[in-house]
């Protein structure tokens, strides 16, 4: 079987390892390699140990699109990223296809079919079939994030399950869980795109709260134990909808 020598580049850690697990759940994709260098990526493409490369663009040193230009036709690109406005760019560099982070499984396993076409010239089973009998019983859906910590390198993994509400401040969040406060400079708006909707809703420019945790909903106020959150104004009238639509 045709085997597709894949490297993940990612300045964020999280994103590496959610890129890797879903490589390991396709039998013709081999995982040779991360890194949140994308020097070291370039150098590792030159070597000519590469066939694929799943490539975030906001990266620094060396962006995703400068990438492109330098690698040339030494290996094939998918790009990762939370930005929709730069697709139109990696397609002109005739990449294989663009995945917009939170990446879904079945969106990955399309993308993963795409490759393996261009590859070999023959059409793949169903992207349902691609995954290992033994993975299988694993979620679809990652239920954890991690976040940045207090030092390089350092990342904390937060359940799901666990978050009652998220605050933004200016430059750093306030992460609020069944046990303690996390704080992390990340934006909201970076989180917001990491977590499921639902049970997670941004209801003001400051707060993304879990409807599972929700005690009460108030006029314009949110209760989640003791604490009231406010629901912005702007946001109001489709977070109302979806509590309606519940009831």
């Amino acid at each position: 079987m045709t085997r597709i020598r894949c490297i993940a580049v990612d300045d964020e850690v999280y994103a590496i390892n959610m890129i890797a697990d879903y490589i390991a759940r396709v039998s013709y994709l081999e995982l040779v390699g991360t890194t949140t260098n994308a020097i070291e990526a370039l150098n590792l493409v030159q070597s000519g140990a590469v066939d694929l490369v799943f490539l975030d663009i906001q990266m620094p040193e060396l962006t995703g699109l400068q990438f492109l230009k330098i690698c040339g036709d030494k290996c094939k690109v998918i790009l990762t990223t939370a930005y929709a406005e730069y697709a139109l760019d990696g397609f002109e560099y005739g990449v294989i296809d663009y995945l917009l982070k939170p990446i879904a499984l079945d969106r990955f396993l399309r993308a993963a079919q795409k490759a393996f076409e261009q590859f070999t010239g023959v059409k793949q089973l169903p992207a349902k079939q691609l995954i290992p009998a033994a993975a299988e019983t694993v979620p679809t859906e990652q239920d954890y994030i991690f976040i940045k910590g207090d030092s390089k390198n350092k990342f904390l993994k937060i359940d799901h399950g666990d978050i009652l509400y998220i605050q933004g401040l200016k430059n750093y969040i306030s992460i609020f869980t069944t046990t303690q406060r996390i704080i992390t400079y990340q934006s909201l708006r970076d989180i917001d795109e990491l977590l499921p909707q639902p049970p997670f809703y941004r209801i003001h420019k400051s707060y993304i709260i879990s409807i599972a945790k929700m005690r009460m909903v108030d006029g314009h106020t949110v209760y989640i134990g003791d604490q009231a959150i406010p629901i912005g104004e702007s946001y109001q009238e489709s977070f109302l909808k979806i509590i309606k639509d519940r009831t």
